[in-house]
């Protein structure tokens, strides 16, 4: 199948009971049996739920995996990689990424023992550089954010494997329409589901797909264990949302590339990160590893002064401030005080994100109106 096609209908099959052709909510958390251990294949919902199982297998469908596991929140899914490490293992990650991600590493596995290296990885020397025989992961976020930097999947594939380290990458921003990284050899593919993939900001959820069948699992064994499996509305919510991801993200690029053009063109504008330029410093490898660049745009004002960026903020209309992105309208965000206060003033500057840096998340409205709002909000 296409992409289009497999959005639609891949993973997912009419209810046997009824013919309902969408997934129905299986809004219950036990199953009858008919003799201890005999049941249809479900026991609890913790640990297998029908409605969860559809979703799995649509987000592994669409990234061309093998096995799906669906978590309660992207940070959980996080976890739940981060428990197949053990103390005196190392972890080679970006240098630029989300502040959850950088809270958990530091302040919840750091302090168990693991060792985390943050290095600039568009330089996949410097990932060799640090690389060891005792790491074990390596944790690639492309495109970043907020900078948007892209970082080469196939290499940190091939460095992963020198090391005998998983490759795990966050693909949140692209969505396996833009990129699918198992197809350039990651173990792993994580996603806030909460962003593009469920698309109508109206629920949050995390999800891993891997191929590996006894990767999968050590997953689903520390998936139900710990418990942070999500409820069958919200994956009703996030099916449903799949079934659109196409054409959203069709639009998102396409409004994404028109914000991006009047940005770099204001004359109040510094600079503009988008890996759709041809002088984005990773332009060539977002070209060669996804099929459009987004919709996800951060940039800087002339002037860099902060207050500036939260005058700009505040007089939005369509580019709403608030947390999260990949909803069908507009957001706004300061990373430095939103998404990413979690990272220490000093480590966020040197990682390049500026304390003025205004993020966008272009929705799906009309490009038009969009691009008004930023001439009124910028003057």
């Amino acid at each position: 199948m296409k992409f289009a096609t497999k959005a639609i209908h891949a993973g997912v099959h009419p209810d046997p009971a009824t013919g309902a052709i969408m997934t129905p909510i299986y809004q219950t958390s036990t199953y009858v049996q008919t003799s201890p251990g005999q049941h249809k294949g479900y026991e609890y919902s913790r640990t297998h739920n029908p409605t969860r199982t559809q979703l799995q297998n649509a987000v592994a469908a669409l990234d061309n995996g093998k096995h799906g596991l669906a978590f309660a929140t992207g940070m959980a899914a996080i976890d739940c990689v981060a428990k197949l490490l053990q103390p005196g293992d190392e972890v080679i990650s970006t240098n630029d990424l989300y502040g959850g991600s950088y809270r958990i590493f530091t302040k919840v596995y750091e302090p168990l023992g693991i060792k985390f290296h943050f290095v600039p990885m568009h330089d996949m020397e410097a990932v060799r550089a640090v690389a060891g025989p005792k790491t074990k992961l390596i944790w690639v976020e492309t495109p970043t954010n907020p900078l948007l930097n892209v970082i080469d999947i196939a290499a940190a594939a091939a460095v992963a494997k020198e090391c005998g380290a998983l490759l795990a990458v966050d693909n949140t921003f692209s969505t396996p329409y833009l990129q699918t990284p198992m197809d350039l050899g990651a173990d792993i593919v994580m996603y806030s589901l909460t962003k593009y993939m469920a698309g109508h900001s109206d629920t949050v959820m995390g999800a891993l797909v891997v191929n590996d069948d006894e990767l999968h699992e050590r997953l689903s064994f520390y998936q139900n264990a710990c418990g942070g499996t999500p409820g069958p509305q919200d994956c009703f919510l996030v099916l449903r949302g799949l079934k659109t991801l196409h054409i959203r993200m069709q639009r998102h690029c396409e409004n994404g590339r028109a914000v991006a053009e009047y940005l770099r063109q204001h004359p109040k504008v510094e600079k503009v990160y988008w890996p759709g330029f041809e002088n984005h410093p990773n332009h060539a490898i977002a070209a060669k590893q996804m099929r459009d660049f987004g919709g996800m745009i951060s940039f800087v004002l002339k002037g860099d002064k902060k207050e500036d960026a939260i005058a700009v903020l505040e007089k939005f209309q369509y580019f709403t401030l608030a947390e999260s992105l990949g909803g069908v309208e507009s957001l706004s965000g300061h990373p430095a005080s939103m998404t990413h206060a979690s990272i220490p003033a000093e480590q966020r500057r040197k990682s390049g994100l500026s304390d003025s840096l205004i993020r966008l998340s272009v929705g799906i409205e009309d490009a038009e109106d969009l691009i008004e709002d930023l001439a009124q909000a910028i003057g």
